[in-house]
């Protein structure tokens, strides 16, 4: 018999009740359960032959617990279904990210354009995983090492964005201060400013810093965001505009763009910026 696999040792596949993607995994759940007891299967003769505990099977059946990939594709296999339980996988694996998340990643992979300021911190799309670990052990009230888990994969997984085809055209416009600040220490910050370096070699990405030292600037009304589509429509949020709420109105859209294009001029340039960085990786 194989050695069971309980899943206890990585968090984040935990189902939120309150969390409307539940009633997904609870229809997945009950799903399996349906096929495993068409196979004549009981649950602990089908923990066996897949190999995980009793207990979570059950969680996985009554939708308790996110699948893996690889209990669906086990499961697959032992229950003979010729791929359609392993088809599964990319829609639990989005169920695992709190919906906030998931939102913001359809808008991005849907964008043929995205533009972003920061002034606190680095873009979520440039964060290296322990940048953004760090990030999310700093919240107050402190965040739960599940949560933290489950913020951080679907932070990384909104990267892939960059392998996509064809790329979207990606402008970010980062504060000095956000590539001099050693969130995490000196070595996540030496792996993030390399991690700048490479985003920053790619054909449909920009990266511009702005000089602390900058007199004017056009950004001091905190963070803009902008997500354009292929048929013309965009939305957009700035901390210093409409209290921060998404607008998609081409009036308010006008506003942020220009102060998106007033403050890329005010940067450096991003041949210049990337010199600055690779300096400042010197130096650290």
């Amino acid at each position: 018999m194989e050695e069971r696999n309980e899943g206890v040792d990585e968090p984040g596949w935990d189902v939120d009740p309150e969390d409307e993607i539940s009633a997904a995994v609870e229809m997945v759940g009950q799903h399996l359960k349906l096929r495993r007891e068409a196979a004549g299967l009981r649950v602990a003769e089908f923990a066996d032959a897949v190999g995980y505990g009793e207990d979570m099977v059950r969680k996985v059946e009554r939708g308790a617990r996110i699948p893996r990939p690889e209990y669906l594709d086990k499961t697959d296999e032992v229950l003979g279904a010729n791929g359609l339980v392993s088809a599964m996988k990319e829609k639990m694996r989005e169920a695992r990210y709190p919906k906030k998340t998931r939102d913001l990643a359809k808008l991005e992979a849907q964008a043929v354009e995205i533009c972003a300021y920061g002034n606190h911190n680095l873009h979520g799309l440039l964060q290296t995983k322990g940048y953004a670990q760090e990030l999310f052990q700093m919240r107050r009230p402190a965040y739960s090492q599940d949560q933290i888990e489950r913020d951080v994969a679907a932070r990384m997984a909104r990267q892939a964005i960059f392998e996509r085809s064809p790329a979207p055209a990606l402008s970010f416009v980062q504060e000095e201060v956000t590539l001099r600040r050693p969130i995490g220490g000196t070595i996540v910050l030496r792996r993030q400013l390399e991690r700048l370096l490479e985003v920053g070699q790619l054909r449909n990405v920009e990266i511009q810093v702005m000089p602390t030292n900058r007199t004017d600037h056009a950004g001091m009304g905190g963070l803009i965001q902008m997500l354009k589509f292929a048929d013309g429509t965009a939305v957009g949020r700035s901390d210093g505009a409409y209290s921060g709420r998404p607008v998609s109105e081409p009036k308010q859209l006008r506003v942020l763009e220009l102060r998106y294009g007033i403050i890329r001029a005010q940067a450096l340039s991003p041949e210049a910026s990337l010199a600055f960085i690779e300096q400042l990786l010197g130096e650290t």
